[in-house]
C-alpha cells in the first residue's frame, strides 16, 4: 500500500473521535453515545458519572401552555406537547392527570367483534404505519391493519369488514384473519 492509501485510512479511522467539551461533574471528556431516543453526549466515566445532555438542543414543546383552555378533569391548564409518537394536547399536570385531548373529529363508533366491550380506534404503530384495534387493549388484541367498516361477512358472518384496494378499486374483505372473504 502506497503512503497516500495508509494517509487516506489513517484519516478514515479517527474521522469520528472528535474532542468535546469536558464533564462539568468530574472534568473526563464527554464522547457521543447511542439510545433508542438517538444520540447524545455522554462522560467517559460512566457508570462512576452518569453526566449525559443531548447532542442537539431542541425546542421544548412542554411550555407552549394553550391560552384559556381547562382541563376537564382537573382544572388545571392544557399544554401542546411532543411525545413518542408526535405532537399532542395534554394536561400540564401529568402525571396526576393523564388527559389528552382528541385532536382528530371521532368517525363512527365500531364495536369490537371480539371482546363486544371495546371500540375499534385509529393507531399509529412506533414505525409510523397507521394500524385499528380494540381500545380496551391488553385484554383484547384484536387488530387490523386496513379501515374497518361496520358489515357482517356474507361467509362466516363475521361482524366486522376492512376496505382494501384491489387492482386500483376499494373492495370490502372479511376483517376475520382465517377467513377473508371478499365481499361482492
Amino acid at each position: 500500500m502506497t503512503k497516500q492509501h495508509e494517509a487516506l485510512f489513517s484519516h478514515h479511522e479517527h474521522a469520528l473521535e472528535k474532542e468535546y467539551e469536558s464533564c462539568p461533574k468530574c472534568s473526563l471528556s464527554l464522547q457521543i453515545r447511542h439510545s433508542k431516543h438517538g444520540p447524545f453526549l455522554g462522560c467517559t466515566g460512566y457508570p462512576a458519572c452518569d453526566y449525559s445532555r443531548p447532542l442537539v438542543e431542541h425546542e421544548n414543546m412542554e411550555h407552549q401552555i394553550i391560552a384559556g383552555s381547562v382541563c376537564p378533569e382537573c382544572s388545571h391548564e392544557l399544554a401542546i406537547k411532543k411525545g413518542r409518537y408526535g405532537i399532542f394536547i395534554g394536561c400540564t399536570n401529568y402525571p396526576e392527570c393523564k388527559h389528552i385531548e382528541h385532536t382528530e373529529d371521532e368517525e363512527e363508533v365500531i364495536d369490537c367483534p371480539e371482546c363486544k366491550k371495546g371500540h375499534i380506534t385509529q393507531r399509529v404503530s412506533r414505525y409510523g404505519k397507521t394500524f385499528y384495534a380494540c381500545d380496551s387493549y391488553p385484554k383484547c388484541k384484536f387488530a387490523v391493519n386496513y379501515h374497518p367498516v361496520v358489515g357482517e361477512c356474507e361467509k362466516c358472518q363475521f361482524g366486522l369488514l376492512v376496505e382494501r384496494k384491489m387492482s386500483g378499486e376499494k373492495r370490502l374483505v372479511c376483517a376475520k384473519k382465517s377467513c377473508g372473504h371478499k365481499q361482492s
